[in-house]
């Protein structure tokens, strides 16, 4: 084999040949897990299979929940896109609330499946908190579709300000006027579900208050780009309320278009939906009831089920369809640039790595004579940062190691960063590579892509004042810290599972501290006195045959910042 890093990690490689089990969190972050596997699609889901099982009546699905609308989608992007596939959709769009947590799996497995995909999101209006422990959540929606990737880009910069301006988490805050100032014709806007503006006002003022909500949304982002959504979840109000949107439609010269306002792929997903709902309120199904809809009605359907629903709506599928075929585009995420880093006048970044490295190398070595092959070394590592133009990522992190030395703060570099020599040169690190023997390509080697990984150890205590040196050196719009999504483990499924199923509290602690932390949670059966419909909910919810757990909500990392060379917003 060579000497690059295989396709797994190396301390994971290691590990399965060693035959030890999975390690659990070994450091401070609030939900630790493994680097994500790559996407490997159902055995009888193959792209060419996919495109097979589409039926005679094209559909699209244009307004679908994954599971990243945390506590509110119960079905994982991937059994989304795998659902479509099977169905024959012709696309799928991914609509979470106010985020875009789960693109990028999403689209990869739509990628993997042939499947076309459409990206957007629903927008929380008017929340004066976050909305956990609430059974129905306050607020109005805004369900938006890019239309290319100008529009993901637009869309996600609105995101980003909102959640930024909420200044809390949950609690995003958006400007209607402004949200579609930055539309620019790049998105479609639909009246959207039971919590948007035009179907509230149906529902509670009558059909003269919901035209004047559409018309609303008409002036905002002109009548090409709002779509009116029809859905049918077999309820009995289904007809009259569908004939009224159709009607608004028809004399505002706007299309209408059916949506299932999916938020699960099947209907088996139906019962954890509850459950979920019943988390995120905080109380049990009991407590939730006249809370939770009527039928486990809102999953995926495929085109012929769609039209079969909708007969009585001529065009809303084949036009669910179009605007999804004219929406569809692949997500290419590039990562973005570094900043450039401030130099002395006279010298290049690489000049100025060079400089700071021999002047460690000297004080870590000594003189050329007394140790040549430490130098012979740093001269490889440079020329290799040169070569893929990384010596500014290495004064970046330098800098920052250096103003906790001024500082006084604990500061140490660690895992594969120790097999370099100009890492320990410049004090990033404190094992001495060429003395140890480790090797360089472990590291970086040069023909891996992407910035090697160095990892500092800042004491928690002053980790914030290390954080603000950063903010304060690129600025917040350059600068910020890492998201993390939590997800449920094993203990914490079946805690919250039986509350929801409405178990004492003293039942929820008891079977949950039966669970093992970190072990799988479906060999719990045979091994504890769990209820069984208890343990199977939780065994869905925590997701353990799946690629990861059931997503609980968002969350910053403790450690993890990123710096960009442009403004945050301008690189997405």
């Amino acid at each position: 084999m060579g000497w690059n890093n295989p396709p797994v990690r190396w301390v994971d490689l290691e590990r399965v040949l060693s035959g030890r089990s999975a390690p659990g969190d070994g450091g401070d972050s609030p939900a630790w897990t493994r680097h994500r596997d790559r996407y490997e699609p159902p055995p009888l889901l193959s792209p060419a299979r996919s495109s097979e099982t589409r039926p005679g009546t094209p559909y699209a699905e244009l307004h679908c929940h994954s599971n990243f609308s945390f506590l509110d989608g119960a079905s994982h992007p991937e059994e989304l896109v795998e659902e479509a596939a099977r169905l024959g959709l012709e696309a799928i769009a991914i609509t979470d609330h106010d985020g875009m947590y789960g693109v990028v799996r999403f689209a990869e497995a739509a990628r993997e499946l042939g499947v076309k995909t459409v990206f957007g999101a629903e927008l929380s209006l008017g929340l004066s908190a976050p909305q956990n422990g609430v059974p129905d959540p306050e607020g109005e929606h805004l369900l938006v579709l890019a239309r290319d990737p100008e529009g993901y880009r637009r869309l996600s910069r609105v995101i980003s300000h909102a959640q930024i301006a909420g200044r809390e988490k949950g609690k995003p805050l958006y400007d209607l006027d402004a949200v579609a100032a930055a539309a620019g014709g790049h998105w479609v806007v639909l009246t959207g579900c039971r919590k948007a503006a035009v179907r509230r006002a149906l529902e509670r003022a009558g059909r003269a208050a919901a035209a004047a909500q559409l018309r609303r949304l008409i002036e905002l982002f002109g009548p090409d780009h709002v779509a009116v959504e029809l859905t049918a979840h077999g309820l009995a109000e289904d007809t009259e309320r569908n004939d009224a949107l159709a009607a608004l439609a028809a004399a505002h010269g706007l299309d209408t278009v059916a949506t299932t306002a999916a938020h699960y792929a099947t209907p088996s997903r139906h019962r954890l939906a509850t459950v979920l709902a019943a988390v995120r309120a905080r109380r049990s199904l009991d407590e939730m009831d006249g809370w939770l809809p009527a039928a486990g009605t809102a999953h995926l359907r495929s085109g012929a089920e769609m039209a079969q629903r909708f007969a009585r709506w001529p065009g809303a599928v084949e036009r669910a369809a179009a605007l999804g075929r004219a929406c569809s585009f692949d997500l290419h995420l590039v990562a973005p640039d570094l900043p450039p880093f401030a130099v002395p006048r006279g010298y290049t970044e690489a000049g100025w790595l060079r400089e700071l490295t021999w002047a460690g190398a000297a004080a870590r070595y000594g003189s050329y004579d007394e140790r040549p092959g430490a130098f012979h070394q740093i001269e490889h590592e440079l020329t290799v940062i040169e070569e893929k133009n990384f010596p500014g990522y290495f004064l970046i992190v330098h800098d920052i190691v250096a103003f906790c030395r001024r500082a006084g703060i604990f500061c140490q570099g660690r895992g594969s960063a120790a097999n370099s020599a100009v890492c320990y040169a410049l004090g990033i690190t404190s094992v001495d590579a060429v003395a140890m023997d480790l090797l360089f390509e472990r590291f970086l080697a040069p023909d891996r892509d992407g910035y090697p990984d160095i990892d500092l150890d800042i004491e928690s205590d002053r980790r914030e004042e290390a954080i603000q040196y950063v903010y304060n050196k690129y600025g917040r719009d350059r600068a910020a810290q890492v998201a993390n999504v939590i997800t449920y483990r094993a203990r914490s499924a079946v805690r919250d599972v039986a509350k929801a199923l409405g178990y004492s509290a003293g039942t929820q602690d008891a079977w949950s501290k039966q669970i093992d932390r970190w072990g799988p949670l479906g060999q719990a059966k045979a091994e504890t006195g769990v209820n069984g419909s208890t343990l199977q909910a939780g065994l869905t919810v925590n997701g353990s045959t799946l690629q990861a757990g059931l997503t609980v909500n968002g969350s910053t990392l403790q450690a993890g910042l990123t710096v960009n060379g442009s403004t945050l917003q301008a690189g997405l």
